[in-house]
């Protein structure tokens, strides 16, 4: 049983379906890619949720060139002085593209709003203006899946504690991610009323349970895959070309290059 009462898929049937997902994202994107598609998917949810790993999975087998990753550091004073949709705005896809944000602008509605990090009257005025900036996008033509990654406080504190003590894991955490912990009733009226404003039958919000997170990665990628009307794209007829006969080329000497030193050759083979 994983944290708040919810069962763990196991490892062989998980990695069986998330492999079938993952070639179906593979036949998406290059749906996306061939009908000139431009597909936005919001990531949004607690720290330690699990949304990181999930875009991680999503993205795996895709082609950089066609899917990005946009997790955008904290605004510039420059950035500051601007509408704030303006950042974002650039990173939208143009068509054929695949734009996975990893936290977007409703970094406003949670983390800006609960920290202070903005004033009252700018938090009114998102919550007023986000709906009609989804509208304009949907309106003209974008794809917008919103997925909200829930977690227990359990499971969160798990997670924390299991990113303290891990030291390949120690930099996802941060003063701020722990004081989420003290605030974890601002942050849920915070999400609860971004939800009341901005979860529009144009763009609705989706929430994923993620106590566990292998369920979470499968049930958020075969939901984006049922709303995407995609079908498959016969890729074209590749076949490998006969190697043509030695004109007598011959490798240089070893020694008249800097090989990389054999670290693996002192490990158990």
């Amino acid at each position: 049983m994983a944290g708040g009462g919810c069962v763990t898929v196991k490892k062989q049937p998980y990695e069986r379906e998330l492999y079938r997902l993952q070639t179906e994202l593979v036949k998406l994107q290059e749906w996306v890619r061939s009908e000139g598609a431009r597909l936005v998917v919001v990531f949004e949810g607690r720290d330690a949720a699990g949304k990181g790993s999930t875009i991680k999975r999503v993205a795996e087998h895709l082609n950089p060139r066609v899917t990005r990753i946009v997790a955008l550091p904290a605004p510039t004073e420059r950035e500051r002085t601007q509408w704030y949709f303006q950042r974002y705005t650039e990173h939208l896809p143009t068509a054929g593209e695949i734009v996975l944000f990893d936290r977007s602008w409703y970094n406003r509605a949670g983390v800006e709003h609960v920290m202070g990090f903005c004033s009252k009257a700018e938090h009114q005025r998102f919550l007023h203006q986000c709906p009609i900036f989804e509208r304009l996008l949907v309106e003209d033509g974008l794809l917008l899946r919103k997925y909200w990654f829930s977690v227990s406080d359990a499971v969160q504190e798990q997670r924390f504690r299991r990113r303290l003590e891990d030291p390949t894991r120690r930099w996802k955490l941060s003063a701020m991610d722990l004081e989420s912990i003290t605030r974890w009733e601002a942050y849920s009226r915070a999400k609860d009323e971004m939800f009341v404003h901005t979860d529009i039958p144009e763009a609705p919000w989706h929430v994923v349970e993620s106590d566990d997170k292998r369920s979470a990665r499968l049930n958020m990628i075969a939901h984006l895959l049922s709303t995407v009307p995609y079908h498959d794209v016969p890729p074209p007829e590749l076949s490998l070309p006969p190697r043509p006969p030695n004109t007598g080329y011959q490798r240089p000497p070893r020694d008249l290059q800097s090989y990389v030193p054999d670290h693996s050759a002192g490990l158990d083979r």
